[in-house]
């Protein structure tokens, strides 16, 4: 049995890595590995696989970026001659970048089966790409792995057969259960005892400069009650650039991007999350660390609705009045979502093999 699996950007990796981990264990299994090249990672060196504990690419289509169209075309124009040489049985796809699609897409028309990991999640916001990515790769999958029970309803609404529909859990939870115990020996230096830990990424807030400028000056009012710890994506930090911030930032720590175990033993310790990242929130319910995202809606509700997620939109008010609360002591009380256990990659391997 082959099964080959098509990965684009970081978090592919740290969802697929477990997934790889647990088909190890079959003999009759032989995996390939494809990185499409969509996103280069300077952090992705030979220690962050050791880490994960998974093999290098066997196959690197260096993509690289582009638009969604061209780098979308492009990693299908790649792929095609590598899965037709290969002729796996099965080619696993993750999350919902364009390297998700795209192999849904190729994969489909040579009568390929596909498997999705993370597949049912909806943010019901057509404006996203991601959304365009996840609504077509879980009509073309032909096995659903869904992290929670929200994942099956929103397939089922959709028309999926349910028989295709498999709740196995959060993979992603497999891998932060696996590093934890590791986390704290890459835990930043100068890291105080109470602190605030803030993210933000996404083109809707960070390319709004007069709300991103607002945003900051929140951040230095917050940081005078509790110091404030900001590691800065290269394209927030581009706009920031071009932000005249009104006096010193004080106890807001602009810092480089960290990578994955310096950055889970910050929100393992922190006593706030101010993020717009998916897989943040997903994280901060595990390790129960109250988190404020900042956006008009999110595509796994059950951290709200079980978790310790708390939606906010882009309203700033709304952000500094709950962060104050919740840095005085009135922070939701959450549980972690069912089979978010760290055994979702066994599950997903026995489901394939059998």
């Amino acid at each position: 049995m082959k099964i080959l699996h098509v990965l684009g950007a970081r978090p592919n990796f740290m969802k697929a890595a477990p997934v790889i981990r647990a088909l190890a264990q079959y003999p009759q299994v032989r995996q390939v590995l494809v990185h499409t090249g969509q996103h280069y990672d300077f952090n992705m060196s030979d220690v962050f696989f050791q880490q994960l504990g998974m093999p290098a690419p066997d196959v690197n289509l260096q993509v690289g970026s582009g638009s969604h169209a061209r780098q979308t075309a492009e990693i299908m124009t790649r792929l095609e001659p590598v899965v037709l040489e290969q002729r796996p049985d099965w080619v696993l796809v993750y999350g919902d970048v364009n390297s998700t699609v795209a192999a849904a897409l190729v994969c489909s028309k040579i009568g390929i089966k596909v498997a999705h990991v993370e597949a049912g999640l909806r943010s019901f916001d057509r404006t996203m790409p991601e959304e365009i990515n996840r609504l077509v790769t879980d009509s073309l999958a032909d096995l659903l792995f869904t992290p929670s029970r929200d994942g099956d309803g929103n397939l089922l609404r959709e028309g999926v057969d349910p028989g295709k529909i498999h709740l196995v859990g959060n993979v992603m939870i497999d891998t932060l259960v696996r590093m934890l115990p590791a986390c704290a020996e890459h835990l930043p230096t100068d890291v105080p005892a109470e602190f605030a830990l803030v993210t933000l990424h996404r083109p809707s807030n960070v390319d709004d400069l007069p709300w991103l400028k607002a945003m900051l000056e929140k951040l230095q009012s917050l940081a005078a009650n509790v110091e404030v710890l900001f590691p800065v994506h290269p394209r927030t930090r581009k706009n920031l650039a071009e932000i005249n911030l009104n006096g010193a930032l004080g106890h807001l720590r602009l810092l480089e991007p960290l990578p994955y175990l310096s950055f889970l033993a910050l929100q393992q310790r922190a006593a706030l999350v101010i993020t717009d990242s998916g897989g943040i929130q997903e994280e901060t319910t595990y390790l129960g660390v109250p988190c404020l995202t900042v956006r008009e809606n999110t595509e796994r509700p059950v951290t709200i609705e079980v978790g310790t997620n708390q939606l906010v939109g882009r309203d700033l008010p709304r952000i500094a009045d709950s962060a104050r609360a919740i840095l005085s002591g009135q922070s939701k009380n959450g549980s972690r979502p069912p089979l978010w256990d760290g055994h979702t990659a066994d599950r997903i391997a026995k489901i394939l093999v059998r």
